[in-house]
């Protein structure tokens, strides 16, 4: 347990100095980090659930789903904040193996907000969700060793 919270904390292989000794004095406990994450993990698949729910209520179904789909991942998003900490996860986000998934996603999600509410179009706000999903995926796999490389050469395969 201790050698994960090193890894994921990003302190696997250096001792601890004076400056991270005060960073952990004043941060989240590892037991308030996790139930932070599973908290906000579960919020955010919560209202994914209620939204796709909310998509048979007449007229407005379309709307609502897209803005508790796109608040779900949000906060799922914002789940492992809690794991790595804001700054940490700000720059792994900004990477420049990820940077295209990430600008990509955050530009879904606000496009279908935008759809949702300022544009009303119901269709547009289908079509960014479906992209916010497909981003988003691609966003979390980029942080998995190889499974890019490996959805890459599935669809390849699939294609030929």
């Amino acid at each position: 347990m201790d050698k994960l919270k090193r890894v994921l904390s990003g302190r696997d292989a250096e001792e601890p100095s004076g400056l991270a000794e005060v960073i952990d004095a004043t941060s989240l406990g590892w037991g308030t980090r996790v139930k932070g994450f599973v908290a906000c993990f579960a919020i955010g698949c919560l209202c994914s659930l209620l939204g796709s729910c909310l998509l048979w209520v007449p007229k407005k179904g379309l709307m609502l789903f897209a803005v508790f789909y796109t608040l779900g991942n949000i906060a799922s998003i914002g789940s492992t904040l809690f794991l790595m900490g804001p700054m940490k996860q700000l720059k792994r986000m900004f990477e420049p193996t990820r940077l295209i998934a990430t600008v990509v996603m955050l530009l879904c999600l606000i496009l279908t907000l935008c759809s949702a509410f300022w544009w009303r179009k119901e269709g547009l706000a289908l079509l960014f969700c479906i992209l916010q999903f497909f981003a988003l995926a691609w966003y979390s796999i980029s942080f998995i060793p190889f499974a890019r490389d490996a959805v890459k050469k599935c669809v390849s395969v699939c294609l030929t």
